[in-house]
């Protein structure tokens, strides 16, 4: 069971710029993926950026060149930075941990945390 505590969100301009901090109770370089989705309003979780143990990272294109995911295996961390902020990037981001087996795939996911952009 793999526990996750996100951190970061708030309110923000557009144009600005939010770090949110995922931290997990295991040895993230155990963890096949890491990665952080997103939920706005009557729509459906989608993905906005993961990191695999080997370090390849995946973002959505809404986002790419705007994002950055980044890890610190030494705190367990998972980290995503914001940057270029649009009220569309507006939603809850929930951090999400995949172990991949040859035959299962596990899914853990933080409580989420609010992230606001708007004037």
């Amino acid at each position: 069971q793999v526990q996750l505590v996100e951190s970061g969100g708030g309110l923000v301009q557009p144009g600005g710029s939010l770090g949110l901090s995922c931290a997990a109770s295991e040895i993230i370089s155990s963890i096949d993926v890491m990665g952080w989705y997103r939920q706005a309003p009557g729509k459906q979780r989608d993905l906005v950026a993961s990191i695999t143990n080997g370090g390849r990272t995946n973002y959505a294109e809404s986002v790419k060149g705007r994002f950055t995911i980044s890890t610190d295996n030494a705190n367990n961390t998972v980290y995503l930075q914001m940057n270029s902020l649009k009220p569309e990037d507006t939603a809850v981001y929930y951090c999400n941990a995949r172990q991949v087996t040859w035959n299962s795939l596990r899914d853990y996911w933080g409580q989420g945390t609010q992230v606001t952009v708007s004037s």
